[in-house]
């Protein structure tokens, strides 16, 4: 993987004070090149490092890309980052891929074919309850203050890459995971089908379905557990906002 641990790669910092690299910039225009090829010319294109062409509103499909998701932890020489890719028809996600290369780790959905992890089929945990589960997030956020009462004991982990942290909950290795502020749709299309393939539920903070394919490419939140674990913390977000800006994840 070139560039990955190279202190040398060139770094900028963008409005959103989120690292973007050379590397970043080398893997959107290769994935570019390859996906908008042959039968795939007409499809719309959205990617995080390239400007929002919005002919991808009129197309029958569009292709979803984040180059590096987690490039935080790509630039730190941590292997939690992932390629994401995802195929929208209208407002669904009809197939997805999320690769983490630096831990030989393919998963991969179609709508309606299941979820894979490097070929082989997976699901999401059997966990129905809060306390004592583990949970994909940032601690500070579950220790705000605008929460009503505490949150029960839970394992807490954090993963810096969002779409890695739907496929881990895809794959049962965590029970679910949160964020509390808008997250745009090349963090969130690629691990919905993929978790939802794997029984996983999936949806913004207030239990409403994503859609994806809108003029303004953003979910306002995400929550992404198992069947049993969802509604517990879909009850605990009940007394949020639509707008939950003010809170850090």
């Amino acid at each position: 993987m070139p560039l990955w641990r190279d202190r040398s790669v060139k770094v900028w910092t963008k409005g959103d004070d989120s690292p973007v690299s050379e590397a970043d910039m080398r893997a959107d225009a290769i994935l570019r090149e390859a996906l908008l090829d042959g039968p795939r010319r007409n499809y719309g294109w959205l990617s995080e490092e390239s400007c929002d062409d919005r002919s991808r509103l009129e197309a029958p499909r569009t292709i979803i890309v984040d180059p590096i998701d987690g490039t935080r932890a790509f630039l730190q020489g941590d292997d939690q980052f992932t390629v994401c890719i995802a195929v929208t028809e209208g407002e669904r996600v009809v197939a997805s891929v999320i690769h983490a290369p630096a831990r030989n780790e393919t998963f991969a959905a179609s709508l309606g074919g299941g979820s894979t992890l490097n070929g082989k089929p997976i699901s999401a945990s059997d966990c129905k309850g809060l306390e004592d589960c583990q949970m994909l997030g940032q601690k500070r956020m579950f220790q705000h203050p605008s929460w009503p009462e505490p949150w029960p004991e839970m394992g807490v982990h954090y993963k810096n890459s969002t779409s890695y942290r739907m496929a881990c909950v895809a794959a049962g290795r965590f029970d679910g995971t949160l964020a509390l502020v808008p997250k745009a749709d090349w963090d969130a299309a690629p691990g919905a089908l993929i978790a939802e393939e794997a029984g996983a539920k999936v949806s913004d903070h207030l239990g409403k379905s994503f859609r994806f394919g809108q003029e303004k490419p953003e979910q306002r939140g995400l929550v992404c557990a198992s069947p049993g674990l969802y509604p517990h913390i879909i009850e605990r977000l009940s007394h949020l906002p639509g707008d939950l800006r003010s809170i850090q994840t």
